[in-house]
């Protein structure tokens, strides 16, 4: 066991920010989320695949009540034809979305994936757990009414004189 310790509850429910507390969205969850993290890391150690740690959370969820998808299929759309899909790891409570990485540690490609998840779904918030060589995860916020495009997506803006 790695002994590394949960954050305390009081972080991952609330932030202060110029003297005016603010509740984080969908906390109830993440703060469930981040607790069964450091369980399966400190249960399983670093150096499994990811589908190994994959396996593992949806087990822990379950165990704490939560409802996990594995692999949700996300499409991309492009001028209103579908030109991909990918998949992400897992849906929790049909409100956050879990990248899963096994990372030396994370870095801002692995955000802008997730950023790339969310901005795709209705789904606000989603979360980045790294079973690395040390334990870490961001949590990062997509909020629909930044998702909204522009009035007409499909109008080039080429030929628009200066």
């Amino acid at each position: 066991m790695h002994g590394f310790s949960r954050i305390s509850s009081e972080f991952a429910l609330h932030f202060v920010h110029m003297g005016a507390t603010a509740t984080l969205r969908h906390s109830d969850v993440t703060e469930k989320i981040i607790g069964i993290f450091y369980d399966v890391y400190n249960e399983l150690g670093y150096g499994f695949l990811e589908c190994v740690y994959e396996e593992s959370l949806v087990i822990a969820l379950y165990e704490a009540g939560l409802t996990a998808n594995r692999q949700i299929p996300l499409p991309v759309w492009f001028r209103g034809h579908k030109v991909g899909e990918f998949r992400a790891d897992l849906l929790v409570e049909n409100c956050v979305l879990l990248e899963l990485k096994t990372a030396r540690s994370l870095d801002t490609a692995h955000e802008a994936q997730l950023l790339h998840y969310l901005k795709s779904t209705e789904i606000e918030v989603g979360m980045l757990p790294n079973f690395g060589s040390r334990p870490q995860f961001r949590r990062l916020l997509f909020d629909n009414e930044r998702k909204k495009i522009r009035e007409n997506p499909w109008k080039s803006v080429a030929g628009v004189s200066a």
